[in-house]
């Protein structure tokens, strides 16, 4: 755990390429971090999940949001218009700044009136933002699956580390739909079913390759911000779907972008496995690839002898020598029923508690404790959901040391832990 900080701080930092940061003099700074003043926050990525999030922010009294950034004019322009109507509602009669709206994230990030960033980007576009917002001394919560590969996992946590920012992770099972998870983790470490023997996580398939046709670029997206790093190709509606739209755009299933529903469900339920197994800093050791052509099947063997499968009715099926039981965001069950209906001792030792996932990041600002889901356990979870596609994607078994996160006397495996981002930003 960090030590404790003051709200805000005074860095000075450089972000990618050129690109430097200014001084950031902060409120800390300035006299004026009492525990009644506002955070502020700014928003990168407003499509589908960032507009929710946007949503919901909003109408919290204790938080500003002062920027939104998005590379589709569209969303920008309605992300800006949400921002400043709710404000102008609030603060009727009042004067207030307008909300800042920007194409390119690294201007938003060297504000220095800015305290925190939510990050609501495609998958591939996580980690870079969420390293650079480490280094300007933002405090970052950040959509699942954290991240893209498994180096770049890493580097973010060390960004995390060493700045010493507050990281939550968007694994949102973990305080929401009504305690369901936290009470299954609290059963399954406490011996309710005894010892585990196996879970089935009932996701979506590994991703594959984008094959997408070409498409005319629409007036007001930057489509070469929207790659980013990733490996230059033409416009697709598919990946970016055009102007403001209400559904989740199907770049989640292409490995150039992100992890397919393997990692995009999996993110979720393999967290809430690893969770109820202890495992948060660590995984599994051994992923067994199923026959070529199979989309589910993929069985990953820990230390201690347990598998979990990917496969199987969603959501979380855990096996153990006492009994079953079941987890998803619906309904929780097991057999036999006594499971779920003995409660457990007052005394019996229980997981992190929280019922509100922005609301424990905005909280562990202030406290600087950390949240119920920190970088390393984002990293870890997502890192999860890469083993399982390199092992489809490879057909073969891998051997993965946890600890150094590398795979045994597998050149070809290792290489993939990574891809080099495209042109500027090469940054991390």
């Amino acid at each position: 755990m960090f030590p404790t900080q003051t709200r805000r701080r005074f860095l000075t930092t450089t972000a990618a390429g050129a690109f430097l940061a200014p001084t950031i003099i902060t409120s800390a700074v300035r006299g004026d971090d009492a525990p009644s003043a506002k955070l502020t926050v700014g928003f990168i990525g407003v499509g589908k999940m960032g507009r929710g999030h946007l949503t919901r922010f909003v109408g919290y009294d204790d938080i500003e949001v002062v920027a939104v950034c998005d590379v589709v004019q569209e969303r920008l322009d309605d992300a800006q218009r949400i921002v400043n109507e709710r404000y102008a509602n609030r603060n009727k009669g009042g004067d207030r700044k307008q909300c800042a709206a920007y194409k390119d994230f690294r201007e938003l990030l060297a504000r220095d009136d800015i305290d925190a960033v939510l990050i609501a980007t495609p998958d591939h576009w996580h980690a870079i933002p969420c390293i650079l917002a480490a280094k300007a001394g933002k405090d970052v919560y950040c959509e699942k699956p954290l991240t893209h590969n498994i180096v770049e996992g890493r580097k973010l946590v060390e960004a995390v580390a060493e700045h010493g920012i507050i990281f939550q992770t968007g694994s949102q099972q973990r305080s929401e739909f009504g305690g369901k998870f936290r009470v299954a983790a609290d059963l399954i470490r406490n011996g309710r079913i005894g010892q585990v023997l196996s879970v089935n996580i009932g996701v979506g398939a590994p991703a594959v390759e984008c094959d997408l046709a070409a498409q005319e670029t629409p007036s007001g997206t930057d489509w070469n911000m929207w790659l980013g790093p990733a490996p230059e190709r033409p416009y697709n509606e598919i990946l970016c779907p055009k102007g403001i739209h209400n559904h989740f755009p199907a770049w989640r299933n292409y490995q150039e972008y992100a992890g397919g529903g393997l990692a995009d469900m999996g993110a979720h339920h393999f967290d809430i496995a690893q969770w109820a197994l202890g495992m948060d800093d660590s995984g599994p050791v051994c992923i067994e690839a199923p026959a070529e052509g199979q989309t589910t099947g993929a069985r990953f063997t820990y230390a201690n002898g347990m598998t979990m499968i990917h496969g199987g009715p969603g959501g979380c099926t855990f096996v153990g020598t006492k009994g079953i039981l079941y987890v998803d965001r619906g309904r929780i069950m097991s057999e036999p029923g006594s499971i779920l209906d003995e409660p457990l001792p007052e005394d019996a030792p229980r997981v992190y508690f929280s019922e509100n996932h922005h609301r424990n990041w905005l909280d562990c600002i202030r406290s600087r404790e950390q949240p119920i889901c920190t970088a390393e356990i984002g990293h870890r979870s997502a890192s999860v959901c890469h083993l399982g596609n390199l092992a489809y994607r490879l057909q073969r078994t891998l051997h993965w040391d946890p600890a150094r996160e590398e795979f045994a006397n597998d050149d070809e495996a290792n290489a993939l832990r990574w891809r080099e981002p495209r042109g500027e930003w090469n940054v991390i």
